[in-house]
């Protein structure tokens, strides 16, 4: 009887990717990038024939989450109760670049390979983040995004009326701020530059914690 090995894409959209209810933001955090590493089909084999936890835990605040392997699932819930297989300290606002890990090592980089989701074309992020940040109250009626390369500037438009947003970065840092993995605040001290009011910063703050949170 002939047999087939799961391509990465079906493993990938195998996987469930689920958080407690009333989840922390770290949790919410953790349970969207193990989701966007599943749907880009990223290092599936974190994930493929493993069972385990991992407790996640900030280098630089109190924050912490336990992570869980079984039988094809992932469950992520807040903090830290019980023993795990694994330990992972990692930095929240750097990506989850590891700081330190205790433990079983394999499960645990095999939690960090998943977390360390590529980012995608600046474009395309941004244009998935406004397609899914249009219904936050008082976004601006056009996001302009330029990304600032060696190659001069190169200008995105999305929406069109009078109220206009622009935001300003590297393509690398603009694609961080666009898909959640970086926040916004974390991006301006990475040199991203914001052209709107004070309303307009209000909004865009909201929307960039949707596509960090997903909520």
């Amino acid at each position: 009887m002939e047999t087939t090995t799961p391509t990465a894409t079906q493993v990938a959209e195998q996987l469930r990717v689920t958080i407690e209810d009333d989840a922390t933001p770290v949790v919410r955090l953790i349970g969207r990038t193990l989701r966007d590493s599943a749907r880009q089909g990223h290092a599936p084999d974190a994930f493929e024939g493993r069972s385990g936890s991992v407790a996640v835990r900030s280098h630089a605040t109190p924050q912490a989450a336990t992570v869980t392997f079984a039988a094809g699932a992932v469950t992520v819930t807040g903090g830290v109760f019980v023993p795990t297989d694994a330990t992972v300290v990692v930095d929240l606002e750097a990506r989850f670049s590891s700081v330190a890990t205790e433990g079983d090592r394999e499960l645990a980089d095999a939690l960090l390979r998943a977390l360390d989701v590529p980012q995608p074309e600046w474009r395309a992020a941004a244009a998935h983040f406004w397609e899914t940040t249009r219904g936050v109250r008082g976004i601006p009626d056009v996001l302009v995004a330029v990304a600032a390369g060696p190659d001069g500037p190169q200008e995105a438009r999305f929406g069109d009326g009078p109220s206009v947003y622009r935001v300003v970065g590297t393509p690398d840092v603009l694609a961080g701020v666009f898909t959640g993995s970086d926040s916004l605040f974390t991006a301006l001290g990475r040199g991203l530059r914001v052209q709107g009011t004070l309303a307009q910063l209000s909004a865009m703050t909201a929307a960039s914690w949707k596509a960090r949170f997903d909520v």
